[in-house]
């Protein structure tokens, strides 16, 4: 309103100069012309400035940092001075004979480790379990990464491992946008692994193998905001935090936490996930660094196509397991699929009748802990 107040009160003056110098035409239109190009010029650099600030998300509020959020939680410092969060489950470390490392999915944190919470501590006891649930860098308690991919994350997690002592081999198992992440842990740290679970792992459409008739079948199967939030989280990654954020059209349905995107047997058991004594703040860092950045990851250009994965275990000395629901309104099970058929050293598991939400169904979390340690 103002910058127009003063737009008019400008060619309100530049009007009497031009009456004053009616008789010298000739000077007076460069004049205007040196006004208004002066005019256009502030109002350009103006919507420059407004659509720079819209566009560019605020400075992540770092725990830990002064101002920041407060420090609650163990955590490491990794090679590059950042700080990665996490929580202890079952056994003792130094008497467990398995050690688990979990990655949470999409707006989660490291309270959200089913493995721990929906197993029975007289099973994880039995069955000698440690298990490390992590916040992913930009959740919660552990600090940001702008330069996050699929290979940082898979470093993180070797050198958490490390610092905590969980041994040469540990298992891990990842959920959602955590399980999409272990692949980048079986492409860059097979070594390391002794086994691995991806439960509902979130698919890019964009990997170079899956064939375009399935993938544009599953991709408009999505909400069509959800279509034009990986699209653009793809192919405009700089705008998410706009895209994201403005007010214009709907967002995310995922980030909404829109009841559109579960199924019937998701809405039964969410109250599980949503349980009090799992709530912390896992966006107080900034909604870019952490819920944004997952999608320009996960979503993003990778630098390898997981179907092309080789065999990590050609021995049979370890073993990785995909589960993956057949009513999952947010990860395609038509995908899923594809990948595990192109993928014989997986062993696909498919649940009839389960969303995405089935770890918190009655059993499951058990099955799919007892199914990578190979215990029936």
């Amino acid at each position: 309103m103002k910058g127009e107040e003063k737009s008019k009160k400008i060619s309100a003056a530049s009007a009497r100069a031009h009456t004053r110098k009616s008789n010298s035409k000739s000077s007076s239109f460069p004049f205007s012309l040196g006004v208004y190009s002066k005019i256009g010029v502030v109002v350009f650099v103006a919507l420059l400035a407004w659509a720079d600030k819209g566009l560019r998300p605020p400075a992540p509020n770092v725990t830990g940092t002064p101002g920041g959020p407060t420090i609650t939680a163990p955590r490491v410092k990794l090679r590059d001075g950042r700080y990665l969060a996490y929580k202890e489950y079952g056994v003792p470390k130094d008497e467990a004979k398995h050690h688990f490392i979990f990655i949470h999915g999409f707006d989660s944190c490291r309270l959200h480790a089913f493995i721990a919470t929906e197993v029975s501590p007289d099973t994880i006891e039995s069955l000698g379990i440690h298990i490390v649930g992590i916040d992913r860098p930009g959740y919660c308690e552990s600090t940001p990464d702008p330069n996050r991919t699929p290979k940082s994350l898979a470093l993180d997690v070797e050198e958490l491992a490390d610092q905590l002592d969980l041994g040469p081999k540990f298992y891990v198992v990842g959920f959602s946008m955590g399980g999409e992440a272990v692949w980048g842990l079986l492409k860059y740290i097979p070594h390391r692994l002794a086994g691995a679970s991806l439960v509902t792992p979130v698919v890019n459409y964009w990997w170079s193998t899956l064939p375009a008739n399935l993938t544009k079948e599953a991709y408009y199967m999505q909400l069509p905001q959800d279509q034009w939030s990986v699209r653009v989280a793809h192919y405009l990654p700089w705008l998410t935090y706009w895209w994201q954020t403005q007010k214009w059209f709907s967002p995310s349905s995922v980030i909404q936490h829109s009841p559109e995107i579960l199924s019937r047997q998701d809405r039964e058991v969410m109250f599980k996930f949503m349980k009090p004594e799992n709530s912390l703040p896992v966006r107080q860092q900034g909604v870019y660094e952490s819920i944004h950045r997952d999608m320009i990851v996960g979503f993003g250009k990778w630098e390898f196509d997981p179907i092309q994965l080789e065999n990590p275990y050609p021995n049979n000395e370890g073993a990785v397991h995909l589960w993956q629901g057949d009513e999952d309104m947010l990860v395609p099970v038509t995908l899923q699929r594809y990948i595990a058929q192109n993928l014989p050293w997986v062993h696909y598991h498919e649940l009839p009748g389960s969303g995405h939400m089935f770890p918190y169904v009655e059993g499951i979390s058990e099955a799919i802990l007892k199914a990578q340690l190979s215990v029936v």
